[in-house]
């Protein structure tokens, strides 16, 4: 019988907690097992497997994005809904490293429910970008072009890549005010 509490969706919770402190791809059974006080084959009455529980981290951390891009931008337009997503986004992943390297994962093409978590933080995007008048190949080069630098910088500045004596802040301002001209230019 499984122990009382235990719970897939506590398990998976309990995996990204996990996740944050040794890194997504450090995640693993045992110290899981460990973390919940039970033994590892008594997380296989909770999930299936290890790749079982990466994609429900995977999941899970990409609804918590979505979430808070969604409540971020909410109420806002042009620049002003850039930069609160940009400055969403950069704050979940100092506070989640290791939700968002599950986030990067993609979804397999026949997973309905992982598509639909990976689409919804894109979908906050592409509302955003609408408000620039960014439609169709346009806006899907807009949010490729957004999610690539605004990923890339985080992914630096949290494994502690800058070291130049600049302000971070200034440099991902700069960043995305950069990236804001772009979108508002006259681009076919």
């Amino acid at each position: 019988m499984p122990r009382a509490g235990l719970a897939p969706a506590v398990v998976v919770a309990a995996g990204a907690d996990l996740a944050d402190e040794v890194g997504f791809a450090g995640v693993s059974m045992g110290l899981l097992a460990e973390r919940l006080g039970v033994r590892t084959p008594s997380l296989y009455k909770h999930v299936d497997s290890l790749e079982a529980l990466r994609r429900g981290i995977s999941i899970q951390s990409k609804h918590e994005l979505a979430g808070t891009l969604a409540r971020a931008a909410v109420g806002r337009s042009g620049p002003d809904a850039v930069h609160a997503f940009a400055g969403a986004y950069r704050r979940w992943v100092l506070d989640h490293p290791g939700r968002h390297t599950a986030t990067v994962r993609a979804p397999a093409p026949d997973d309905e429910e992982d598509l639909a978590a990976a689409g919804a933080p894109v979908q906050v995007l592409f509302d955003i970008l609408a408000g620039f008048g960014l439609r169709d190949a346009r806006a899907i080069d807009a949010a490729r072009a957004l999610r690539s630098a605004i990923h890339g910088f985080t992914d630096i500045e949290s494994s502690g890549g800058f070291g130049l004596p600049r302000n971070i802040d200034r440099s991902y301002r700069f960043l995305i005010d950069t990236l804001i001209t772009g979108l508002q230019t006259d681009q076919p």
